[in-house]
């Protein structure tokens, strides 16, 4: 408050407020004092009163003469002060009044002295009168002294003591007054004396402020203010001379900023041309790069398709050789050109990221797969961990998830002799709608150390630059990873020593998505025991988790021999074992005494699950027969175990897979178009080999006529053609459907581009869906089971060719030895020692068919139709495995089957009856 007064109310405030204080205190006191001298002497006055008439009324009263006391009463009630008196004998009964009735209080009456008591208006006086006060005035007798006479009552009034006060008081306050009015208009001239040359002082500061620099100050008369009017005033000179200098600056600034316009505007125009140059330039090379993709990926199509058909013919060892190298030389080719087109993406800033959802699990555990064979060449151990906290289903980009991974895993395997290379997926913070999770990948290697860690992520960098490196690559792989992870607003980093390995890992937050109605409900096979068997323990934890959330009880063994005596001992006990998992390999694990051990846990009704490396697949699969179990490959994804498990010891239960169950059906009639002719008689050959129809023209023009002359159900086109392209092929045949009122058929591009919005605009023209160049089997067959629900077969799993629409169905072959031989991997030996086994066997299946068929045991029924199934899948005998295949599917679904048992004893009386015309 004392802050916003002015200069003029806090000169009055502190002249005022001490001036009041001191007058009014020292007002108080000296009034006090004169009120209470003023009642002293009037208790005086009546002491000495009432004293004064003992004597005089103590002869009346020893007489008791009322009229000489009523005389004395009223000369007495004369005296100033004095309100009334009264005069009592000594009983205390009154005897002479005067005056009005006393008002004040009685006081205790003591006989010995003056008694007094006092009251607002009156004090009251009682004094007793004796025998002695008449010695006072004449002489008495002596025996009398001490006798009471009478009483005597005075009461004084206040009421003059009071005005006197109020006098007294009055004055000093007219005297406070008028020294407070004098301070107050000395205050007033000194506050106008301090705050009229303020305000003058104010006034030309403002002006000063307004920019009138010429504005002066006078002086004050004042030792001080002129001081600061002198200061005020050399402060706008200076200022005023620092303006003209200033304005003097400012003309010349001006002078060289308009040459600079100039000169800037000359260099802008000089700009302007640099940069339309530099996007003629930008789109120039991303026109070449799109065309150079499109024109190295169409022959390398042809050279990796046409070299996968070549390995299924018969080959010997040493041009069976000549084709790997050719294929992983054409692979090394398309992986650097993918890692050069991706880097020039990110660098334009043409990276678009998807939001889609997608499988954690699945997507670590089908990148472990297709990397796996390179781990297994060098005998390491590929191992997953999810950990069961991890949410499965996110939403991202899954594909560029699947590249970083991918790549982090390759560089993995390249740079470790031996040991293992585990990936593990975590929970890192949970926040709600969405997750952190943490990703890494550890292996054994050669480790690095600070100086190659901190050049890592450089592009076109390598840890080992020497001209001896055996790692090959563009050294992009790490800078794209990098890139694509901080795109997606996640982190990665190293952790390594040289020689200790190394760990990369990265930090992601993606948001949640819809649980995966594909996925089994949890404990299945609850009640099940199941015996594990693993040299790793890594890969034992991560196939311990995957049986545990299936519900089966599992029991570790380090030895087989170990776990076949538990096996046999736990049979008839409360919890047997139902089922093995072995690990195995050649080195640890040769067939030929691996198949005695399976036949002895089979006998012990004990199923048999073996896991081993990809490189060796192909060995267990020729010496063990299909009844001592199913052989899968590691790095085993939990999908497949999951449905192993239940083909092992569960009925037939909804997979939650349409592709799980291979169903006989109608051949799907497809056409391919493509202007090359290799790449179109590659696709034709895969297609035709994997069991569809298929028709093949090579220009937009011919599709549209093929397809308004013939029905189809999927269209495979190529993008880029001379003529009518793709694009407007694909326009012209929406517009003609929607003329016709037809529905839309599939169709899926076939492109080598591989430039940032390629995707959308095939969609945006009217294709269904887009495969990048190279193609395989396994694309084509995923995507003809995406858009038709039709399976077909890879060459591993090759059908006959099912009959077109209203047509008869043509008879498979019942010998196919091409077949045979693609199936033996192009070794005449080893297909025919496969197709004697199954010779051999023929008769003896074909009785345990029909005595099962007898006795309505569906169940053995089964087993036996699924081991004869088995293996014909290893032989060329497409007619007996095209009739194993539909009776085990009847049965498997609980439909009646007798026909189609009647049909597969049929094939088999065939296939005996041409294998007798075979030459011995």
């Amino acid at each position: 408050m004392f802050e916003r007064l002015g200069i003029k109310g806090r000169v009055l405030l502190l002249t005022l407020l001490p001036a009041s204080l001191l007058a009014l205190v020292l007002g108080s006191y000296f009034t006090a004092t004169q009120l209470t001298q003023m009642r002293g002497q009037l208790i005086e006055r009546g002491q000495l009163l009432i004293q004064h008439l003992a004597p005089l009324s103590a002869w009346p009263l020893a007489r008791g003469d009322l009229q000489q006391l009523q005389r004395l009463a009223g000369q007495t009630l004369e005296q100033p002060d004095l309100r009334a008196i009264r005069l009592l004998d000594a009983q205390g009964q009154p005897l002479v009044h005067a005056g009005p009735t006393l008002h004040s209080h009685v006081p205790v009456r003591d006989t010995a002295q003056l008694a007094i008591s006092h009251g607002a208006m009156a004090s009251r006086f009682v004094l007793p009168v004796y025998g002695h006060h008449r010695q006072l005035g004449g002489h008495a007798p002596a025996e009398e002294d001490d006798r009471l006479l009478g009483w005597i009552e005075l009461e004084l009034s206040h009421q003059g003591t009071l005005l006197q006060g109020y006098r007294s008081l009055l004055t000093s306050l007219l005297l406070i007054l008028a020294g407070l009015a004098v301070t107050a208009l000395l205050a007033v001239r000194l506050s106008r004396a301090i705050n009229q040359p303020l305000q003058v002082i104010g006034r030309g500061v403002a002006q000063i402020e307004e920019g009138q620099l010429d504005t002066r100050l006078p002086t004050f008369g004042s030792r001080e203010l002129d001081e600061l009017a002198h200061g005020i005033n050399r402060m706008a000179e200076t200022l005023q001379n620092a303006r003209e200098e200033l304005q003097h600056n400012v003309e010349q600034a001006t002078e060289d900023l308009r040459q600079t316009m100039e000169t800037i505007e000359v260099q802008n125009i000089e700009l302007s041309l640099a940069r339309k140059e530099a996007l003629e330039a930008s789109r120039i090379k991303s026109e070449f790069l799109a065309n150079m993709s499109h024109e190295i990926r169409t022959p390398l199509n042809g050279i990796l398709g046409f070299t996968k058909l070549l390995q299924k013919t018969g080959l010997d060892s040493r041009q069976q050789d000549y084709l790997h190298t050719i294929e992983k030389s054409a692979d090394n080719l398309l992986a650097i050109i993918n890692e050069i087109l991706d880097f020039s993406k990110i660098e334009a800033g043409k990276l678009a990221l998807e939001q889609a959802p997608f499988n954690l699990r699945d997507l670590i555990q089908d990148t472990l797969t297709i990397l796996a064979p390179a781990a297994h060449d060098k005998r390491l151990e590929l191992v997953s961990l999810i950990y069961r906290d991890t949410p499965r289903s996110l939403i991202g980009d899954p594909l560029r998830l699947k590249q970083i991974l991918t790549n982090l895993v390759n560089n993995a395997i390249k740079f470790t002799r031996h040991g293992s290379i585990v990936v593990r997926a975590m929970l890192e913070e949970d926040l709600g709608d969405r997750v952190q999770l943490r990703i890494s990948v550890q292996d054994s290697g050669i480790g690095l150390s600070e100086g190659e860690q901190r050049s890592l992520f450089q592009a076109f960098t390598q840890v080992d630059n020497s001209s001896s490196r055996q790692a090959t690559g563009t050294g992009l792989g790490l800078v794209i990873s990098k890139r694509l992870v901080e795109e997606m607003g996640g982190e990665i980093g190293v952790s390594s020593e040289s020689g200790e390995g190394a760990e990369f890992w990265l930090q992601l937050t993606l948001p949640r998505a819809a649980d995966d109605p594909d996925e089994l409900p949890p404990h299945l096979l609850a009640g099940y025991c199941a015996a594990l068997l693993d040299s790793h323990p890594l890969t034992r934890q991560s196939l311990r988790h995957p049986l545990e959330d299936c519900g089966l009880a599992v029991s570790e063994f380090d030895d087989l021999d170990v776990l076949i005596d538990q096996v046999a001992r736990r049979r008839d006990g409360h919890e047997p074992l139902s089922l093995a998992l072995l690990g195995i390999d050649t080195h640890s694990h040769p067939p030929a005494s691996l198949a005695q051990q399976l036949r002895e846990l089979n006998r012990l009704g004990c199923r048999v699950l073996l896991l081993c490396p990809t490189t060796e697949l192909a060995l267990y699969h020729a010496s063990l027969a299909e009844q001592h179990g199913q052989l899968l490959a590691k790095p085993l994804c939990t999908r497949k175990l999951q449905r192993a498990l239940l083909d092992l010891l569960g009925p037939a239960l909804p997979r939650g897979d349409a592709a799980a169950e291979r169903l006989p059906g109608q051949a799907p009639h497809l056409l391919c178009v493509d202007d090359n002719p290799a790449n179109l008689l590659l696709v034709q050959t895969l297609l035709s080999d994997m069991g569809a129809r298929v028709t093949a023209v090579d220009s937009g023009y011919a599709a549209l006529r093929a397809v308004q002359q013939e029905r189809f159900d999927l269209v495979f086109m190529d993008v880029q053609m001379p003529g009518m392209n793709g694009r407007e092929a694909t326009e012209a045949i929406r517009q003609w459907e929607a003329e016709q009122g037809l529905g839309a058929l599939p169709i899926v591009a076939l492109t080598a581009h591989a430039m940032a919005n390629e995707k959308r605009a095939l969609l945006q023209s009217g294709m269904d869906d887009y495969l990048t160049k190279p193609i395989d089997e396994r694309q084509l067959a995923q995507v003809v089971l995406k858009w038709l629900g039709v399976t077909l077969y890879t060459h591993a799993q090759r059908i006959a060719p099912l009959p077109e629409r209203g047509s008869a169905a043509p008879e498979p072959a019942i010998l196919d030895h091409a077949e045979g031989l693609r199936l033996a991997a192009g070794k005449p030996d080893l297909a025919a020692d496969m197709l004697g086994m199954l010779l051999d066997s023929l008769q003896a299946d074909r009785q345990a068919i029909r005595a099962a068929r007898e006795a309505d045991d569906a169940q053995a029924l089964l087993e036996h139709v699924h081991r004869l199934h088995g293996a014909t899948r290893y032989c060329g005998v497409p007619q007996l495995r095209a009739a194993c295949q539909r009776c085990e599917t009847l049965l498997k679904q609980q439909a009646p089957a007798s026909v189609a048992l009647d049909e597969l004893d049929a094939a088999i009386e065939r296939l005996a009856h041409a294998a007798r015309q075979l030459p011995t």
